[in-house]
């Protein structure tokens, strides 16, 4: 086995896979020999990573909208020409905020981006993917201990694993493994974003709820983005062959959230 070319002739799809996250995973499997395509939001980061990679396709694509996803889907199919592995990175934060001041828009578009649009693309793209392939679909670690103050996020973190589990029964006699990715608190400015608007919720230092949010953690430190494309590579590849329904975080051991 090539252990630095695990992913040598796959073909893969990835959502909001030009920035953060899922840029992360892209590049970790053109690393390993995979051809890639991606989707995200973000048009400055969609061209440079059309600039910058041999083997990383991106295009523009607003997973709000659902009637678009399957034009997204059968660009993914032109370019890859078969698909062997997907990534349901797509998420959004989500409102910050108690439960009677949460609204029914911000609820809407955290179901419609971190739910809806998952389920989609694999309705659209499963049945045309490659037998023996994987999906692996980005939860949090909100959806294995909830997080106060952003109960849209953490619903539908759980339900991604549900989909997840389900799945992995569904696909398991075509030998199509499915897992969630549980990122804990992931370094970067989303974080920070998050960290601002819960303490200015709490009445708090920003410093303070930074801690405060850490010290939910054994190791008390930050997961990076290499972190979780590190995991995503090995869930994905051959090594993971035997790994399928499972809910794997990558979180420093988070056992409560701040």
């Amino acid at each position: 086995m090539n252990y630095d070319k695990l992913l040598e002739g796959k073909k893969a799809l990835i959502t909001a896979g030009a920035d953060g996250i899922g840029y992360a995973i892209a590049k970790r499997f053109e690393k390993a020999g995979a051809k890639v395509f991606v989707c995200d939001i973000n048009e400055e980061a969609v061209n440079k990573a059309n600039k910058v990679n041999d083997n990383i396709k991106a295009v523009i694509c607003d997973l709000r909208q659902t009637q678009i996803i399957a034009s997204m889907v059968e660009a993914g199919f032109d370019y890859l020409e078969e698909v062997d592995i997907i990534v349901n990175n797509a998420g959004i934060a989500g409102e910050t905020a108690s439960v009677g001041d949460q609204t029914l828009g911000g609820w809407q578009e955290c179901l419609q981006v971190n739910m809806t649009s998952h389920f989609e693309t694999m309705r659209l793209a499963v049945p045309r993917m490659n037998d023996e392939g994987s999906i692996l679909s980005v939860s949090s670690v909100a959806g294995r201990v909830g997080f106060a103050y952003r109960l849209p996020y953490a619903a539908t973190k759980w339900a991604v694993i549900g989909m997840v589990k389900s799945l992995a029964i569904e696909l398991g006699p075509r030998g199509i493994r499915a897992n969630a990715l549980l990122p804990g608190i992931v370094e970067g400015e989303r974080q920070n974003r998050v960290i601002e608007a819960k303490a200015k919720v709490k009445n708090v230092s920003f410093e303070s709820m930074k801690n405060e949010i850490l010290s939910g953690a054994s190791l008390n430190r930050f997961v990076t983005h290499d972190d979780l494309a590190e995991q995503a590579h090995f869930l994905c590849s051959p090594l993971g062959k035997n790994i399928s329904g499972q809910a794997v975080s990558v979180c420093g051991n988070i056992e409560k959230s701040g």
